[in-house]
């Protein structure tokens, strides 16, 4: 591999692009797996498990690999810190969140050895459950296997 994957840039634009806008990108998913998903909360668990089982259905973490599991969690967890501007608190709060996500596997290191990573990208809204008064939000955690 000549140059690195940046699994970040990739999982931002993942998550800014519905499926008809992603063509023209595609180029630039070779050597990294990946899905993109919808969820829309007042529960953090109900964004974590929205990502999780996305990303166990496309294949993209192995659900029977703990360590996966766990690296996977928490990049949601620092890219979730990002759209709840470092407070981990939605419903809580009288917040909603109404997200795209996106997570990405790769191999971001020249060196085979620095091995494989996650990242998590989030693009959406947050704000009161009052529709017109969210205002956009993103975030981005990335986290090694």
């Amino acid at each position: 591999m000549s140059q690195n994957i940046l699994i970040g840039k990739i999982a931002i634009l993942l998550a800014l692009l519905n499926e008809n806008e992603r063509e023209p990108y595609e180029s630039q998913l070779q050597g990294v797996k990946y899905c993109q998903g919808k969820v829309g909360a007042m529960s953090l668990e109900k964004v974590i498990t929205a990502v999780e089982t996305a990303a166990k259905r496309h294949q993209v973490i192995h659900e029977d690999i703990y360590r996966e599991t766990h690296s996977l969690y928490h990049a949601i967890l620092e890219g979730l810190e990002g759209v709840s501007r470092g407070q981990l608190v939605i419903g809580d709060m009288k917040r909603t969140v109404g997200l795209r996500f996106a997570v990405v596997r790769g191999q971001p290191y020249k060196e085979k050895m620095e091995g494989e990573w996650l990242a998590v990208a989030f693009y959406g809204t947050i704000g009161a459950p009052i529709k017109g008064l969210e205002h956009e939000t993103m975030g981005l955690g990335i986290n090694h296997i």
